[in-house]
């Protein structure tokens, strides 16, 4: 097991081209570096890379078990595992009283890791807790945190991508709740290709983004899972899910939605709402609904396929015939 006492880098500045959703696809600039961290690399910790890492650099963790955690400052970086997937694994130390990761820089990925077993006095710590304009997560493992992901501060009004993630047991309720990923004020949260299961109480994916974006994703509860709702878009907003396979639980903790648009008070403008082409099941013996919508926009469901007692839509809209 690696240790290191983490070094703190400043924070940068926050970044205006929100349009810009190449994340991570930026030019490195000239003397950009690929620091590596390993028991055979030329850096032994994190802690060590991270002292060294500079504007467009590349962090690479061998696989193993660190017991560290970062703050990410830096703009145009990258923290990348290499091997399996996820074979690199942070565990167990947040930084700031947050998370595993801290993101603060802009425009940062994180790639191929496994970040586990977050956990902060206040309740709310995070495999990653994101404070970053822009951030891209690929081909993360996110397992038993307070948070998978939280958002907050300076990343409000920015945007968050995470693709081909896996998020499982995260989440609770102790008092207040925590979920699978939490995003406050962003402009765009987009989660494609993930997987959700298992999530503890609250909600597998919570937005009060301007836009949210589910696309060939799945929520499964599984037997034990006691997630609330799958989506939840807690004051309105845009909302596009496709291609998703969702699955309620027997024990799930609230039975009365999936998806929940609006249940604490829609206070941003809603422009678009379409659900469509997606796998519902409800595997409870109860009656659940799969949209409600407590908007004035319609959602436009098309395309889903149900299995198990389920309601398509209560709320303004057209429904699956």
């Amino acid at each position: 097991m690696f240790q290191n006492k983490t070094a703190r880098l400043k924070p940068a500045g926050r970044a205006a081209a929100l349009g810009l959703l190449l994340l991570g696809a930026a030019l490195a600039p000239a003397g950009a570096e690929t620091l590596a961290v390993g028991p055979n690399a030329p850096y032994k910790t994190l802690g060590e890379a991270m002292a060294k890492l500079k504007n467009g650099d590349r962090i690479t963790l061998a696989p193993g078990e660190y017991f560290e955690c970062a703050i990410i400052g830096n703009d145009n970086v990258t923290i990348e595992g290499t091997g399996a997937d996820g074979a690199a694994v942070l565990t167990d130390k947040a930084c700031g009283g947050k998370g595993l990761l801290v993101t603060q820089g802009d425009n940062i990925t994180i790639r191929n890791i496994t970040l586990t077993r977050a956990r902060v006095p206040d309740m709310n710590g995070a495999g990653i807790r994101n404070e970053s304009p822009r951030l891209l997560v690929d081909r993360v493992r996110f397992i038993n945190n307070q948070n998978g992901i939280l958002t907050g501060g300076p990343s409000e009004g920015g945007t968050m991508i995470v693709k081909d993630s896996y998020f499982e047991k995260n989440g609770g309720c102790f008092p207040a709740c925590t979920h699978g990923i939490y995003a406050n004020r962003l402009a765009l949260l987009r989660v494609e290709g993930s997987t959700f299961v298992e999530t503890k109480q609250a909600h597998h994916i919570k937005s009060r983004a301007a836009r949210t974006e589910v696309l060939n994703t799945t929520t499964r509860d599984g037997p034990e899972g006691t997630a609330s709702y799958h989506v939840d878009i807690s004051n309105g907003g845009d909302l596009i899910v496709r291609g998703s396979t969702m699955v309620k639980g027997p024990k799930a903790e609230n039975r009365s939605a999936i998806i929940m648009i609006g249940a604490e008070g829609v206070t941003q403008r809603t422009r678009e709402i379409k659900v469509e082409n997606n796998r519902v099941t409800n595997e409870g013996g109860y009656e659940t609904t799969f949209v409600v919508n407590n908007t004035a926009e319609d959602a436009i469901l098309s395309g889903n396929r149900y299995t198990g007692r389920i309601i398509p839509l209560r709320g303004d809209g057209r429904a699956d015939k």
